[in-house]
């Protein structure tokens, strides 16, 4: 079994002639490396590289490679975000906050994975470097706003209101929390973001897919991976979860993982990830 190295780093950036921020990410090195090509997370609309858990570890261990994960502006360790969050952050994220990862870690070719609105960034990032995404996976991620996705998210607000509950989220986004917690509820709530469809960035995505998604899933139906399969223009795996939620990968590792290493050693085997 390989030891894994992990390394912590904060990034100076600048935006559009903006004050200077830092991006947190951090990365998971295996001692006996099988690929040059790393693994970059992408986290959910409240989650952060902290709330990843040990699943990042376990993913380097199990397939090899080196993995990085990073907070996106405004979440986790990343410095406070200076606006409200716009209805474009999920295309804007591969040319501003991604970029900036790729930069400074000087990464060339990727596997890109995201959970949740994360796998909506990690399309966009495999649709905008379409020579370096070398596959793409995505956990309970959204083509579309539906009915479900809605309900859901009104639960969760209505949840975060009690007393206590908010204090959930500042353990991991400190006196962001109510920011992290806005930049979710509302704008997906928000009229002008009821059109927001994945389906025209996947027709441009050519790397292979393997799509993950429980049948159970709070904010998704089983509608949402199909759409994911069915406008791809690359080749694609769908694994339905029974019995799953939003977050598989801490349900199930186990299982996850299994499905993605087995899908990236497919890859390997036909030279895709030579």
């Amino acid at each position: 079994m390989s030891k894994i190295l992990t390394q912590d780093s904060y990034i100076d950036v600048q935006f559009e002639q903006k004050q200077p921020f830092q991006i947190f990410a951090k990365s998971w090195t295996p001692d006996q490396l099988k690929t040059d090509i790393p693994i970059i997370m992408f986290h959910d609309s409240l989650g952060s590289v902290q709330l990843w858990r040990d699943f990042p570890e376990k993913l380097a261990q199990i397939t090899g490679a080196k993995v990085f994960a990073y907070d996106r502006l405004g979440f986790g360790q990343s410095s406070a975000h200076p606006e409200r969050l716009a209805y474009d952050f999920v295309p804007y994220e591969t040319t501003h906050g991604f970029k900036a990862i790729l930069d400074h870690f000087q990464i060339q070719d990727f596997i890109a994975i995201g959970h949740s609105v994360g796998g909506g960034i990690a399309t966009c990032c495999a649709q905008q470097y379409p020579e370096r995404c070398k596959a793409l996976i995505t956990i309970s991620a959204h083509a579309i706003v539906e009915a479900l996705t809605l309900v859901g998210i009104r639960e969760a607000k209505a949840m975060f209101q009690l007393e206590g509950q908010l204090d959930r989220l500042k353990k991991y986004h400190g006196e962001k929390a109510q920011w992290v917690l806005d930049s979710w509820t509302e704008t997906w709530l928000s009229e002008e973001f009821q059109d927001w469809n994945l389906e025209p960035i996947l027709k441009q995505v050519h790397c292979p897919l393997l799509v993950i998604h429980g049948d159970q899933d709070e904010y998704g139906s089983v509608e949402q991976p199909k759409r994911f399969i069915e406008n791809v223009a690359g080749s694609s795996q769908l694994h339905i979860i029974q019995g799953g939620h939003h977050f598989p990968h801490i349900e199930q590792p186990d299982l996850v993982l299994y499905f993605m290493n087995n899908f990236l050693s497919d890859l390997n085997s036909l030279k895709i990830l030579a």
